[in-house]
């Protein structure tokens, strides 16, 4: 049967231990992968219809279902074991048994239980019941519209003194003394402080006055000194993840706690937890000592890596910007090892590809004077240039044509190993020579163009003309940085059709390189050219990139006269639509970048009459010495 709210709210005025328990058994298995309930669903349910969801949600509820939810990476799902199918964030549309909270009908009574919970595990009770209370307030949280009594300062409070979280309060002072103590067994106590960190990620996730809350209230401080606490011991607690978890979604809703756990040494202890869950250490210098043949990271710690490396992404994504000091960029040297050996970890149950993306985004906004550690490795190494390790860079290298070839979420997944290449490439001629060999090889093929060719280069030059600004500009960097910067190379390996978008917003359209400090990290050109290329390279129309087949000439059997005249109705065709804006002509300016014609003719027109004038006062002036 249906557990009734009011029944429940009643046994918790009570404090009837053994029926709150009886009832929150049936409430909790009922609700355990619901996020939003509807009448009409608890109808079918009791009549024993089973329906997907979308044929149970009433329509009225699909626009406040879609307003209301919040897409997250896959990444996020934070809960999926077997034997325990808690989920911590929202989770849309996996199940057919998921349904809809009503706002009408049980929105209020759902608030109201929520109270009565917060004030009914405030007082002593069997470490069962509490569980089953805190998992009541869990399945509670996932509705942002539902957690309103437990934003408060006394519910926060609560929840972290049942996670067993040292805070330090406006008014008072908390320390570990203030935690929950558990008389009984110690996994009860582990399961309630699990089943509390995972209300507090819902609630902070779900109302932004409880992230404005967290914060006054010195959340951050109490959950990252719980996480040092942790790396102190041998064995690491069960609910780690859940903190490393919370600790993430502070720093990623609130500014103010990024600058706060990076003025708090986060980056360090970060990288520490990062190298305990890795199973590393630190050796002499950048260098991290590991075991040749580690067996790949289980689930739980891939996991954990994987909120640490979002929680170091969100604290350093302003450090690219800034010249580190001394100090901090041996720390960045340190952390840039670790994430080379992150790179080149597997993972059980396919989660290796997942922890090679957040450990790019993190390398992408690390000092590019710190990520030189990334090709000084052993000297086991299986990819070589130069003498050089390339190792991470062919890890790289694989990650992007596997993303390549997936095509999804190109400007998400694809453009910070984009970002991470280009860069590399720029300051590390080895990097640069290794992928020029692997993407842009002796080119051969002069037939097919290169937008159509299905080698490395061809998908890299169709993401040239991408309808995503950032994944088009992203492909042609890498290229262009690739070509040395060279605007001739450039138009060879793309043809000008794709070169004239990155050509034109670098003002680079009348074929100069670029000036300044870009030319001297390059070493000078030398001739790529094979015998293919140097038979055909007079055939090759530059735009397309390939040797056209020859077209009749379309003014052959005409006189002078017939030409002009076509010439004349061409330009009036020309003037028609430039004039009703259906195109605009352009012209390629002296800095080399696009202007429209029509401007700059009327420009130099009126430059040409003011010329004239100043030429006219000089005759006349002449003239009027000469008379007198």
């Amino acid at each position: 049967m249906d557990p009734d709210v009011e029944t429940i709210i009643l046994s918790i005025h009570r404090r009837d231990q053994n029926a709150v328990r009886q009832h929150l058994l049936t409430y909790n298995t009922q609700y355990a992968d619901c996020f939003f309930m509807d009448t009409e669903s608890q109808q079918r349910r009791k009549v024993g219809v089973r329906a997907p969801c979308c044929h149970l949600i009433d329509s009225s509820l699909v626009s406040q279902f879609r307003q209301n939810k919040v897409r997250l990476p896959a990444d996020s799902d934070s809960d999926s074991d077997v034997d325990e199918p808690d989920l911590l964030l929202r989770q849309v549309g996996t199940t057919g048994s998921r349904f809809a909270f009503s706002l009408s009908n049980n929105l209020w009574c759902h608030q109201r239980l929520a109270a009565a919970l917060l004030g009914f595990i405030s007082g002593p009770l069997q470490p069962p019941v509490l569980h089953l209370c805190l998992q009541t307030l869990r399945i509670l949280s996932r509705d942002r519209r539902g957690v309103q009594p437990l934003v408060t300062d006394a519910a926060l409070v609560a929840l972290a003194q049942l996670a067993g979280l040292s805070q330090s309060c406006s008014g008072r002072a908390l320390d570990s003394t203030d935690a929950r103590s558990w008389d009984g067994d110690e996994e009860d106590g582990d399961g309630c402080r699990r089943e509390a960190i995972k209300v507090l990620c819902n609630v902070i996730y779900n109302s932004p006055q409880a992230q404005e809350r967290a914060s006054a209230l010195r959340l951050l401080h109490a959950v990252w000194a719980r996480v040092r606490r942790g790396m102190r011991t041998a064995a690491p607690s069960s609910g780690r993840f859940y903190e490393l978890r919370l600790l993430f979604l502070l720093t990623a809703l609130r500014p103010e706690l990024r600058l706060q756990l990076q003025q708090e040494r986060g980056v360090s202890g970060l990288t520490q937890a990062l190298e305990q869950s890795l199973e590393v250490s630190r050796g002499e210098g950048s260098v991290v000592v590991g075991e040749s043949s580690a067996a790949p990271l289980s689930m739980e710690a891939a996991r954990e890596v994987m909120e640490i490396l979002k929680t170091l992404f969100n604290v350093c994504h302003r450090l690219s910007r800034e010249e580190p000091a001394e100090e901090d960029a041996a720390q960045y040297r340190h952390l840039a090892a670790v994430l080379r050996h992150c790179l080149q970890r597997s993972c059980e149950e396919g989660h290796t590809e997942e922890i090679q993306g957040h450990a790019v985004n993190v390398l992408a906004v690390l000092p590019l004077t710190c990520l030189d550690v990334l090709l000084s490795g052993p000297e086991r190494a299986t990819h070589h240039w130069e003498g050089v390790d390339m190792d991470v860079v062919h890890t790289l290298l694989l990650l992007m044509e596997r993303r390549l070839d997936a095509g999804q979420k190109l400007k998400e997944k694809l453009t910070p190993v984009l970002n991470l290449l280009t860069e590399s490439s720029r300051v590390h001629g080895e990097t640069r020579h290794y992928l020029r060999q692997k993407i842009l090889p002796p080119l051969r093929d002069v037939a097919t163009r290169p937008e159509h060719d299905c080698s490395l280069r061809g998908q890299l030059v169709r993401l040239m003309t991408h309808v995503d600004t950032d994944v088009k500009h992203c492909a042609a960097e890498l290229l262009f940085v690739l070509c040395k910067e060279n605007v001739r190379r450039f138009v060879k390996y793309t043809g000008y059709g794709s070169a004239a978008g990155l050509l034109a917003a670098r003002g680079l359209l009348r074929g100069r390189r670029n000036s300044g400090q870009s030319s001297s990290w390059y070493s000078s050109d030398s001739d790529s050219d094979t015998d293919e290329y140097r038979e055909a390279k007079s055939r090759i129309n530059l735009v397309t990139g390939r040797v056209e087949a020859e077209q009749p000439d379309p003014t052959e059997g005409m006189t002078e006269e017939e030409k002009e005249e076509e010439a004349r109705r061409l330009i009036s065709m020309i003037d028609r639509l430039s004039r009703v804006q259906i195109i605009q002509p352009m012209s390629v300016t002296a800095d080399g970048r696009l202007a429209p014609l029509w401007s700059r003719r009327g420009e130099e027109e009126e430059e040409e009459e003011e010329g004239g004038q100043g030429m006219d006062l000089v005759t006349g002036g002449r003239k009027d010495s000469e008379i007198e």
